[in-house]
């Protein structure tokens, strides 16, 4: 039967599959859960086995557990007429088990640990990010094997690698691929763990920005002071951070940090173009969030700085008195959060270091700088003439009827470049989200109609393979 039938013959069962990995409350940020993370691993294991896998166990780390699952069938590795076969292609499917917090518990509609269906929709912690996800990977792989592998052969093998760590920076992901990169071997890794641009506008993202961060902090007395007796006469530490930090970006919207722009390569024309294709409105955008002006570097268009150009951001500040009423107080000491989104070929452990330099250049005199690095990852970019590219292409333009976009996206998943390095893989980024899903946040949710569509884009993706091999 073709994917649509399997889907219509099996919903019931799929459903439940869903729900039951949403029960377990797999949140890896809370030990209260370190029990949950083991259960979830385990249960996910038994339903790749039930998918189709050859093989599936869970796998020790330093943190939470692995799942690894594989479909290596026995093959004849010649051809009818005795010719040696070719090698099979094998695909590296990756996703997460763990979850963020449910907290504001009060705002959810129904209970975030059991499913409730309403306008369309699975409601759940976990729906869409990224139980759901990996659900659609799931079944498209389950009907490959029963439908197509099992009865007309084929060259493709696939394997799983389903983590535990992703929603608190995946610690333990980089030494687990490097100690075991012979195992994850393969020739292109498949994730769904990102969004579309929407629900009538399906995209593939073709782009991720890296990231850099920082705590900064500013010494000056060795007290807080009497602004009264010492104001005008001593460096307040809070006027020299902000006095710093006010100079990192300039009036054009260019980052001011010397060699932040070496490695910066311009956006594809090509890419330009699809950019330009995206359904948006300024004024909507506006109207959202409640501004009344954008504001960026300038000849960019507003998609194209908040996906692919760098940024900067103050994300905290802090110093001297902050409680109700008033103090005058000049105070010892001042800090700040502070990012940098980056972009593909910048690697932030440069960039940490060159910012850090900047720092302790615009220091003025009478205060004492400290710029503590606290984590980064790399941007990542996947070429759209790949052959990987193109049949996942392919298999959006058939669930969803029309050519996705490429679209790259503003926020950082540095496992995606880790995976680059130790493999020497480019990745598939076949995302199903939708911003209205509402991940880490109450009612997440997951698009049902959606979701099904997810699970034949995958199918024909590796039926586009299929035809390539």
């Amino acid at each position: 039967m073709d994917i649509r039938e399997y889907i219509n013959t099996n919903r019931a069962r799929f459903m439940e599959e869903w729900a039951s990995l949403i029960r377990i409350p797999s949140v890896s940020c809370l030990p209260e859960h370190k029990a949950d993370m083991q259960r979830c691993a385990e249960h996910w294991r038994d339903l790749l086995l039930s998918s189709g896998a050859t093989h599936a166990e869970v796998m020790p780390s330093n943190g939470n557990p692995f799942v690894y699952a594989e479909y290596i069938p026995q093959r004849n590795n010649q051809s009818s007429n005795g010719a040696e076969s070719k090698q099979p292609l094998t695909i590296l499917v990756y996703a997460h088990y763990d979850v963020m917090p449910i907290e504001p518990l009060e705002q959810w509609l129904s209970d975030p640990w059991e499913p409730s269906v309403r306008n369309g929709r699975l409601y759940a912690r976990g729906a869409d990010d990224d139980k759901g996800q990996a659900m659609i990977q799931a079944k498209a792989f389950e009907y490959m094997v029963r439908e197509v592998w099992s009865q007309h052969g084929g060259n493709i093998n696939v394997k799983f690698i389903f983590e535990g760590e992703e929603e608190i920076g995946s610690p333990s992901l980089e030494s687990f691929i490097e100690e075991h990169k012979d195992l994850l071997k393969c020739d292109v890794i498949l994730v769904s763990d990102t969004s579309m641009i929407g629900k009538e506008t399906p995209s593939i993202t073709t782009g991720l920005r890296g990231l850099a961060y920082w705590q900064i902090e500013v010494d000056g007395p060795n007290r807080d002071l009497h602004s009264g007796h010492f104001g005008g006469a001593v460096k307040n530490p809070v006027n020299a951070l902000c006095e710093m930090l006010a100079q990192v970006v300039d009036k054009q919207g260019h980052i001011t940090i010397p060699h932040f722009y070496d490695d910066v390569l311009p956006i594809p024309h090509e890419e330009r173009g699809m950019i330009a294709q995206i359904p948006f409105s300024e004024d909507k955008y506006k109207a959202a969030i409640g501004i009344d002006a954008t504001f960026g570097e300038e000849g960019y268009s507003t998609l194209e700085r908040n996906s692919c150009r760098p940024s900067f951001d103050i994300c905290g500040i802090w110093g001297g008195y902050t409680g109700e009423g008033s103090k005058t107080v000049l105070p010892a000491k001042a800090f700040a959060k502070v990012s940098c989104r980056l972009v593909a070929n910048q690697d932030h452990g440069k960039i940490s270091k060159v910012f850090a330099d900047y720092m302790q250049h615009l220091a003025p005199t009478g205060v004492r700088v400290k710029v503590t690095p606290m984590h980064g990852g790399q941007g990542y970019v996947c070429p759209i003439d790949l052959p990987a590219y193109k049949a996942a292409e392919k298999g959006f333009e058939i669930a969803f009827g029309k050519r996705p976009l490429a679209a790259r996206r503003g926020g950082s998943i540095p496992i995606i470049a880790d995976f680059e390095r130790v493999l020497g893989v480019k990745t598939i980024l076949m995302g199903f989200g939708l911003e209205q899903n509402a991940i880490h946040s109450p009612n997440e949710s997951m698009d049902l109609e959606v979701w099904e569509k997810g699970i034949i884009a995958v199918t024909e993706f590796y039926k586009q393979l299929q035809m390539e091999k």
